[in-house]
């Protein structure tokens, strides 16, 4: 089932990553109390709402306790983010993500349980969408603007298969650095070692090889 997506703030991180998602055929939900910019993307988001994002009627008036994953973009209107994310945390939205603007901002989303914040940066929101529409990629840390290490769900494809046999290195440029299974956590798992459907493969690379072998090898 297709995962939805809210983007709370449509500014020029919050509309890219509209953008991003409507580029990889997600739906996604645009809200923003300017009509203009609720205008300007009207285009790229499936919907697009003209709202108050921190009043909790609204917020339910537009079904967001069906959203999968919320993200919060007010520029530097800092207490209509905290405000909104405490909202979309205790309503129920299994994954928020917010745009920090300073370390002040950062501690008191940590606070509030924001599950992930961003600190924005040329083509992050790309990226973002990238990851995260994908159903086997279920984290990722960037390393630089190419270069992640990702968390990749193991499929049926690879079942009972050695990493050796799969060579991740030379067929898509990328390495498996580990390997958690059950609780446990194989660190540098060697040519030998078997994968098993469900296993968490966790994946070095650059960013284009790791796409390449999320949707290729995996």
């Amino acid at each position: 089932m297709q995962k939805s997506y809210a983007v709370f703030g449509l500014g020029q991180f919050g509309g890219s990553l509209v953008k991003a998602f409507h580029a990889k055929g997600a739906e996604v939900l645009g809200i923003d109390k300017s009509e203009e910019k609720v205008n300007e993307y009207s285009t790229y988001a499936t919907y697009t709402i003209c709202a108050n994002a921190v009043d909790e009627k609204t917020l339910k008036q537009i079904g967001i306790r069906n959203i999968d994953h919320a993200f919060v973009s007010f520029g530097d209107d800092i207490e209509a983010s905290i405000l909104t994310s405490l909202l979309l945390i205790e309503m129920g939205v299994p994954k928020v993500w917010t745009k920090a603007q300073n370390d002040y901002h950062q501690k008191v989303l940590h606070k509030i349980g924001v599950h992930r914040i961003i600190h924005p940066e040329k083509d992050m929101a790309k990226r973002i969408a990238s990851h995260i529409t994908s159903e086997k990629m279920i984290d990722f840390v960037e390393l630089s603007p190419n270069y992640s290490i990702v968390e990749i769900v193991a499929t049926k494809k690879l079942d009972k298969r050695s990493l050796g046999d799969i060579d991740v290195r030379a067929n898509f440029g990328c390495n498996i650095v580990g390997i958690k299974r059950d609780g446990h956590f194989i660190i540098a798992p060697s040519a030998d070692d078997m994968i098993y459907e469900n296993d968490i493969l966790i994946v070095i690379g650059q960013n284009k090889d790791i796409e390449t072998f999320e949707k290729k090898g995996d």
